[in-house]
This record gives C-alpha cells, sequence and structure tokens, in this order.
C-alpha cells in the first residue's frame, strides 16, 4: 500500500500574497464561488525561470517531468536559523546529487510559517551549494523556507536563484510537513497552475511513500 504525505501549507486568506472574495453564495445564487488574489509564489511554490530570468521560461514551458518522480529526502534538521546550507552539508549524500536528481531539503523551517521569523531568519542555499548543484545537473530543489536564499538579501537572492534557475531546476519553495515522512526516497509531485507567460505558482505538494 501507498502512503500519500501532503507536503503543502494551507493557503488561506491573511497569508502573504493570498486573498479570497465572496463571488457567490448558496444562498443567493444557489452555489458558492469565490475570486481567489494570488501571489505567484504565495504559500508553497514553485518557481519559473522566468522569475528571475529575464528571457527566462515561464510556467507553460516548464518540463513537467522534473516535477514528478523519484526525490530523495536530505535530513539538515541540525541546520540553525539564518546558517547557510553549503556544499559540505550535501556532500555525505553526493552519489545521489547527479543529473535529474530532485533533492528536498528538510530543515523543519515550516514549522515557523506562522511565525514573524519565516522570513527573517530562514536558513538557506549558499551560492557554491547553488553552482554545486547546477554542475550536477539536478532537476528539482525543494526546500521549507519561502526562498531558497535571503529575501532581504537582493544581492543573493538574485545570485542563489540565477544559479539555480539559469541551469534549468525547477525550484518548490514553502514545502512543509516533511518530518511526517518515514523514507528518505519518495515520490514527489508538485505541479504548478499553467499560467501564461508565469514566473511562478502555487502548487499541491506530495510525497508518495511505499
Amino acid at each position: 500500500m501507498s502512503r500519500i504525505v501532503d507536503l503543502t501549507l494551507t493557503t488561506r486568506p491573511g497569508m502573504r500574497g493570498v486573498d479570497f472574495e465572496v463571488k457567490s453564495t448558496i444562498a443567493g445564487k444557489g452555489w458558492n464561488t469565490t475570486i481567489l488574489h494570488l501571489y505567484s509564489h504565495a504559500g508553497t511554490h514553485v518557481d519559473a525561470p522566468r522569475h528571475f530570468i529575464e528571457q527566462g521560461g515561464t510556467l507553460e514551458a516548464l518540463a513537467l517531468e522534473k516535477c514528478v518522480g523519484a526525490a530523495h529526502v536530505i535530513d539538515l534538521t541540525f541546520v540553525k536559523a539564518r546558517d547557510l546550507i553549503t556544499v559540505e552539508h550535501l556532500a555525505p549524500y553526493a552519489e545521489k546529487v547527479g543529473p535529474g536528481a530532485r533533492l528536498l531539503l528538510k530543515t523543519g523551517w515550516s514549522a515557523h510559517a506562522d511565525l514573524p521569523d519565516y522570513r527573517t531568519h530562514l536558513p538557506r542555499v549558499s551560492l557554491p551549494l547553488a553552482e554545486w548543484l547546477a554542475e550536477r545537473r539536478i532537476a528539482l530543489l525543494g526546500v521549507e523556507p519561502p526562498s531558497v536564499a535571503d529575501v532581504n538579501d537582493k544581492e543573493e537572492l538574485i545570485s542563489v536563484h540565477q544559479a539555480l534557475l539559469g541551469a534549468g531546476i525547477v525550484i518548490v519553495e514553502g514545502l512543509a510537513n516533511l518530518e511526517a515522512l518515514q523514507q528518505d526516497e519518495v515520490t514527489f509531485i508538485a505541479l504548478p497552475l499553467k499560467f501564461e507567460g508565469g514566473d511562478g505558482s502555487p502548487v499541491r505538494a506530495v510525497a508518495i511513500e511505499d
């Protein structure tokens, strides 16, 4: 039997970049409908290359085979707030970090999703690590913080994203519930909405364990 684990933050009004507007109700029209106002990088989401690369690929051109398949769960729960995740941290897993690999970095940071430090003290990917992953041509990198880089450091934010996205790596940010996983290799699925010209999209990310 397979076990499906939801790795997605619940999208709700009040979350950064999210608002719901009632369009109709059962009492008024006979059915409920809602207008969704969504920031393209709200909650658990995928970054398309266009997010940081002017002529980069957009969502409708995203290689979906990168978004579905076997993924390695890397336990980095020892990493502290504001720490840089380095090549040395992933060196023990080097044999798993190769062409087409999907990596999910488990830091436990999703526990901070409703705390003030979620966007200010996040552990993040160092530029040398981003370049190392690009050289090894991985397919996908998933992280629990809202960004792979410090959102308050423009130079770091741009350079890390460009290193990854420029190498065709799909970035999934804002993952949650990785601590519920019981295996270090899972089938991972994170499919974005198909927005024309899109730079990013919320996703429903799940892991399937055998």
